[in-house]
Formats: structure tokens, C-alpha cells, sequence
């Protein structure tokens, strides 16, 4: 395959990864170290991208070329669920503060960060980008997939009515370092890693496991996404919003005993069926980004291995 033409260098550029000590911002600060170029952060307590007037004031001050919008608040079924108004109003306003800013400051590039969970919740699999605001979605996790999709919107809109060079990806479920240890408000493969940790430390033959198992999804190492998104960010100028994934599925109960194996845990785990499973299977189409020159490296054997040996060092002392 040959090697996608550079439409965007980062050489020199100032690029601002907005939401830089979240899971996939601290993945992009990394895998931006090579890229010769100066980076830009932000902590919450310095600007709060919430408000309108802050961004617009922090960004006129900093000036960046390009800008990486990873920040988000984010959270599993139960979180989503729970915290409705939440999780729709403050993704809205960290989107369109930082994007209407972008476009006021003539920011050069723009990537914005999405979820796979703009999807219906029964579109055909795998999921292709055509599927979008084709039927229902997920109940429990319909606020944040809104925000998304507006997001996504919000990109198009400006790149037509203005030129802006305003791209959108959405990456399918992400893990590793960085990732939400909470006992309740994290995602699948954080809140097995959690469990099947403290059943191997308090000796425990067995797991309890939220829902059937039976549901499948796709899984996307964190510094694999990072590449991604630099990829797009260097390669790719469109409005089409593109699938950030793997293209290879498993299924809840599989990811359990391949995190088992990665823990060292030999018990059994138990369905919670009161648990709600969410949607029943999802699976991204990744032929258009395959199609550019990229693909994910980074085997789910491989990443558990280093998701759990960063939960080790970092949250399991802390327990």
C-alpha cells in the first residue's frame, strides 16, 4: 500500500489536544512527541471549556495552528444513564465553544473526537458511516451520542458555509492507559480489569459480570487511536466523518477471560442478567480509513496486558 500524501504538515505548528489528561489525550500528547511540532495544554482549573468566553479568551491568547478536540465528559451505561442532563449539555459546550472559536480564529485544522455510539442501535453491522441518524438510538447512552452527532454536524456545517478544515472521527471502544477505574461509572474492559483484580488479590473464585456476555463489541487500544487520529489529522481533509476501529469483534464474556488471562485470575464469572447489555452487537466499518493508508496494530492480548500493567502502577495501590 503506498504511503498516504501529507496534507496538513505538523512541523512547527502549534496544536492544542484539548482534554490532554484524558485517556486519549494523554495517548495523543505522546504519540505527538515525534511530530516536531509545539504542544498545547490546558488543565480544567486554567480553562473551563464550558464557558464560552474562557475559550475564546485562552485561545486568542495561545494562538494554535491545529486543534485536537479529545476533551469530553465521558462514561459507561450506567453513568450515561443516571446523568442525562449532564452528559448532553457539557459535551455540547465543550464542542461548540471550541469549535466556533476555532472557526473565529481561522484555526487551520480541526479534528474533533466522536463515539461509535452515534449509531442506531439496530443499524446493520459492521457499522458503516452511512448509518448515521437512521433509526433510534441506544436509550442509555442516547444524551452523550447526541452531543456527538452534533459535534459531527457542527464540523460539516462550518467546512461548508466557511471553508473550515474541520474534520470529525469516531473511534469505536477504547482502553488502556488513563482509562475510568470507577467502580460504577467505568466502561467494560476498566470495570473487568477492576474486578477480576481484586478477586485474584482477596482470593475469590468468582466474578460477577454485568449482563449476558453475549452482546459483542469491537475494542481499540488507546495509543493505537492516537495514531489515528494524527493519521487523519495529517492525511485527511473532508467532510465525511470517518469509523477510527478495528474491525474485529468479541464478545462481553470473551473479553472477560481474555482479561482472566491477562490478570493471571483462573475463577469463574456469573451474569448480573438484571444489568441491562446495551446495544446487542458493535462493530465498525473501517474499510474507508483502511482505504487511506492506516490500520490498528495493537492486539487485544497485547493491550490487556499493558492496560492492566498501567492499572497496577497507577489505581490498584490506591484500593
Amino acid at each position: 500500500m503506498t504511503e498516504a500524501k501529507v496534507l496538513y504538515p505538523l512541523a512547527g505548528k502549534r496544536v492544542w489536544v484539548a482534554g490532554h489528561r484524558g485517556m486519549v489525550g494523554s495517548a495523543l500528547l505522546n504519540r505527538l512527541q515525534s511530530e516536531n511540532c509545539t504542544l498545547l495544554t490546558a488543565t480544567h482549573a486554567e480553562l473551563d471549556l464550558t464557558r464560552q468566553q474562557a475559550v475564546e479568551t485562552w485561545m486568542g491568547d495561545m494562538r494554535p495552528d491545529a486543534v485536537i478536540i479529545a476533551a469530553a465528559h465521558v462514561g459507561g451505561i450506567h453513568a450515561n444513564d443516571t446523568y442525562p442532563a449532564d452528559f448532553l449539555y457539557d459535551n455540547l459546550a465543550i464542542e461548540t465553544n471550541i469549535i466556533h472559536t476555532a472557526h473565529r480564529q481561522k484555526i487551520e485544522k480541526l479534528p474533533f473526537l466522536g463515539s461509535s455510539c452515534i449509531y442506531p442501535k439496530l443499524a446493520p453491522q459492521p457499522l458503516h458511516e452511512d448509518a448515521l441518524l437512521t433509526g433510534p438510538l441506544e436509550p442509555t447512552n442516547e444524551w452523550y451520542a447526541i452531543a456527538k452527532i452534533a459535534g459531527i454536524k457542527l464540523c460539516q456545517a462550518y467546512r461548508r458555509q466557511f471553508g473550515s478544515d474541520f474534520i470529525a472521527a469516531m473511534p469505536t471502544n477504547l482502553y488502556g492507559p488513563g482509562d475510568n477505574y470507577h467502580p460504577v461509572n467505568s466502561h467494560a474492559v476498566a470495570a473487568l480489569i477492576r474486578k477480576v483484580h481484586l478477586a485474584k488479590t482477596e482470593s475469590q473464585d468468582e466474578v460477577v459480570m454485568w449482563g449476558s456476555g453475549k452482546p459483542t463489541r469491537e475494542f481499540l487500544f488507546v495509543d493505537d487511536c492516537a495514531d489515528g487520529l494524527v493519521f487523519l489529522l495529517k492525511h485527511y481533509s473532508g467532510s465525511d466523518f470517518l469509523n477510527l476501529g478495528t474491525g474485529t469483534e468479541h464478545s462481553i464474556a470473551d473479553l472477560a477471560q481474555a482479561i482472566a488471562k491477562a490478570v493471571g485470575w483462573q475463577g469463574r464469572f456469573v451474569q448480573d442478567l438484571s444489568k441491562p447489555d446495551g446495544t446487542p452487537r458493535k462493530l465498525m466499518d473501517v474499510s474507508r480509513l483502511k482505504a487511506l493508508g492506516w490500520r490498528a496494530r495493537t492486539a487485544l492480548p497485547e493491550g490487556l496486558a499493558q492496560a492492566y500493567g498501567w492499572y497496577l502502577n497507577h489505581v490498584a495501590q490506591g484500593q
